[in-house]
């Protein structure tokens, strides 16, 4: 056993100890820190603690550390107890601050198509409106949140990801592929996006401005307060765009503009972790052709709302987490941009409100979590829901909410976890009920198991069900060329998958492949043959999908350590192929519409001192057809090269973007075309 040591710098010495990493035991103040870390573990730990880290191979470890400080690696949220990226069964995607601030993006749904399991169907450019799904399934599938709470919309998912923080203030992004009801809920069928934002540990301020094509700009500004145990930030930026086309009559028909505000507030002790947050997100965006190829001066007005309050604490090895949350969702369509006497607008209003009594508790078999979480959702529309008994006004309007529903939904988890030096096994099952068509409690199981080989190869395996319970418009818009089916059965899929990790100094790859059995899948389909167009939601039968994903990440400095210049190289492919295929006579809107193949490519560059350049190219292969002039068409792939030159010194930083450099034709929706070439620039400074 060796004895830490401090200097009169606060310099920490560790000694290594055989091939397999470094020892670490560590006493400061009253905690203890005993472990084995290999060295890029060791790397990302320090970096994730704000502790420079100088780690070569067969070297002793000297860490720069202040005496409070204690070690420990991200818990990264796979399963409904949290555990650490080592412990985790399942492969979580983890997009850090740093490859957030790499990236040449202005919206989070833009970062999101640099992960290669991820479909971004983007209608409006840069953020405006964007349909994000995960491993071929459509923008309902998934759950999305936000520092763990739910914030998804039961009326649409069309404009989920309208968030209330701006991306510099995010500090990661999980993204969880496949069933993920035992963590995150049942809504989340194919997969879960958790936004995670952590307020600055220091008193600061940070400012940002920005510009580029089609009369872009954004502005946004940052202010935090740190106090003893308290940590309150809060934030504000504005964003705007002409957009990058015109309708028939000459008019702005994809422009936007749009506000947030979020305030986020921690307090921590020994015994008890509180965080709280309220934001608001603001959009006014043209909708071009986005819901009907005839109207293309569509518009769309939405505000959201989002409050929450969690908490941790700690009695001897129970721990308890609850957390309780309202969000509010309202939106204006108008079929017509600003002639309600031509078509009537479309209002709809919907409150969320959520409790999740969290816990998990060690013992001498492992760590077990149970759960309790009860969400109620109560919509108000002027055409989506049952008649209401007495309608609701609309504020600021003389009018009325006619139509309404209300569900809710319990779902009660139970998981354990054995947790061993080389194996880990998490197994539990979630059973849910909700109210809506008088639905009985059902219950999905699940496991995960893996195995690391030696101390840089892990394999793993999983078998996991989950449902979805049908959006309100799925159920009810039967407006605007749509016929909706209010007795749709709920989504029900089970999914196995299997794969390997390994991670060294130099390198580090990772394969799964997934096969998905999905019952009730819905979707919107319409008739070659009819004349009238008429999209109907419908249920599909059985769908079976195959699928594989393998991603390559070289560290260039390490492997060649005579250059300065080469920093990164990454490289991600995904398959699918399922067993439906469009049915003749007919075209399906999302299901059969999904990425068959898709590549993504990274190139980072050190050019000078403080200078960095970033490339990025993606391809997008399609599957699926269209209707365009009276024609059924292919889905034709494209390539796309991206870049970003960012200038960091210590108290600000200059970037300048430019997406699609070759200006390659864009078609996520059949459509909807998106901009060719696209520039930004940008700086931000912190005080």
């Amino acid at each position: 056993m060796y004895k830490p040591r401090f200097n009169k710098r606060n310099v920490l010495k560790f000694t290594k100890f055989g091939r397999k990493g470094y020892s670490l035991f560590a006493s400061l103040g009253k905690e203890v820190i005993i472990g084995t870390l290999g060295a890029c573990t060791l790397a990302q730990a320090a970096k994730a603690d704000n502790i420079s880290a100088n780690v070569m191979p067969n070297d002793s470890v000297t860490l720069n550390i202040d005496r409070n400080t204690v070690l420990g690696e991200v818990e990264i949220t796979g399963t409904r107890a949290p555990l650490t990226d080592r412990q985790n069964v399942r492969m979580v995607t983890v997009l850090d601050k740093a490859q957030i601030k790499a990236a040449p993006v202005q919206s989070i749904n833009d970062l999101l198509k640099y992960a290669v399991g991820v479909d971004v169907r983007q209608r409006g450019a840069i953020g405006a409106q964007t349909d994000v799904s995960i491993r071929g399934g459509n923008y309902e599938q998934i759950t999305l949140l936000l520092n763990g709470i739910n914030i998804c919309d039961p009326q649409t998912g069309h404009n989920a990801f309208d968030f209330p923080v701006d991306i510099s203030e995010i500090e990661r992004i999980e993204i969880l592929e496949g069933p993920a009801g035992r963590a995150y809920g049942t809504s989340s069928l194919l997969g879960a996006i958790n936004i995670i934002t952590v307020p600055q540990k220091e008193t600061s301020v940070s400012a940002h401005v920005g510009g580029g094509s089609y009369g872009y700009m954004d502005v946004g500004v940052r202010a935090n307060m740190a106090s003893g145990k308290f940590n309150n930030q809060i934030s504000g930026s504005y964003t705007r765009s002409d957009g990058f086309s015109r309708s028939r009559d000459g008019q702005l028909n994809t422009d936007f503009k749009g506000g947030k505000a979020f305030y986020q507030g921690v307090y921590n002790d020994r015994n008890l972790s509180v965080n709280w947050h309220a934001g608001m997100s603001i959009k006014n965006f043209g909708s071009s052709t986005f819901y009907h190829p005839s109207f293309d001066n569509q518009f769309e007005h939405t505000f959201k709302s989002y409050t929450a309050l969690q908490a941790r604490t700690v009695i001897g090895n129970f721990h308890f987490n609850p957390s309780v949350y309202w969000n509010r969702n309202m939106d204006r369509f108008e079929l017509v941009r600003g002639s309600e006497e031509q078509v009537p607008f479309n209002f709809h209003r919907t409150d969320v409100y959520g409790l999740n009594l969290n816990s998990y508790f060690d013992w001498l078999l492992g760590r077990t979590a149970f759960c309790v979480n009860v969400r109620n959702e109560d919509l108000v529309s002027t055409n989506l829901g049952e008649p209401l008994g007495k309608p609701k006004h609309i504020h600021g309007r003389d009018k009325y909410y006619e139509f309404g529903i209300n569900r809710t939904n319990i779902a009660l988890t139970f998981e354990h976890n054995i947790l061993l030096d080389r194996f880990n096994l998490s197994a539990g099952f979630v059973a849910v009920k909700n109210t809506w068509n008088e639905m009985h409690m059902k219950v999905y199981p699940g496991v995960d198991a893996s195995y690391r080989i030696g101390s840089n190869f892990k394999i793993y395996a999983s078998y996991n069900t989950s449902l979805r319970m049908p959006s309100v418009t799925e159920l009810y818009y039967s407006v605007g060329g749509h016929m909706a089916d209010k007795y749709l059965k709920p989504e029900e899929l089970l999914a196995l998958e299997g794969g390997f990790k390994y991670t060294s100094r130099c390198f580090a790859g990772k394969v799964s492949v997934y096969h998905n059995w999905c019952k009730n899948r819905i979707d919107w389909v319409t008739s070659v043959d009819d004349n009238k167009g008429v999209w109907k939601s419908v249920n599909f039968k059985d769908i079976k999908m195959l699928g594989v994903e393998a991603q390559m990440r070289f560290n260039l400095e390490r492997m060649f350590p005579g250059q300065k210049v080469f920093k990164m190289f990454d490289v991600a492919y995904s398959y699918i192929n399922q067993n439906k295929a469009e049915r003749q006579g007919y075209i399906s809107r999302y299901t059969l519409e999904y990425l068959r193949h898709k590549v993504n490519a990274q190139l980072a560059m050190q050019i000078v001192k403080g200078v960095t350049f970033d490339a990025f190219y993606r391809m997008s292969d399609r599957t699926g057809v269209y209707m365009a002039e009276g024609k059924v068409r292919d889905y034709s792939p494209y390539n796309v090269f991206d870049a970003r030159v960012t200038w960091q010194m210590k108290h600000y930083k200059v970037h300048f973007d430019v997406n699609n450099i070759f200006d390659n034709r864009l078609l996520d929706y059949s459509y909807v075309p998106q901009p060719g070439r696209v520039f930004m620039g940008g700086v931000a400074v912190d005080f």
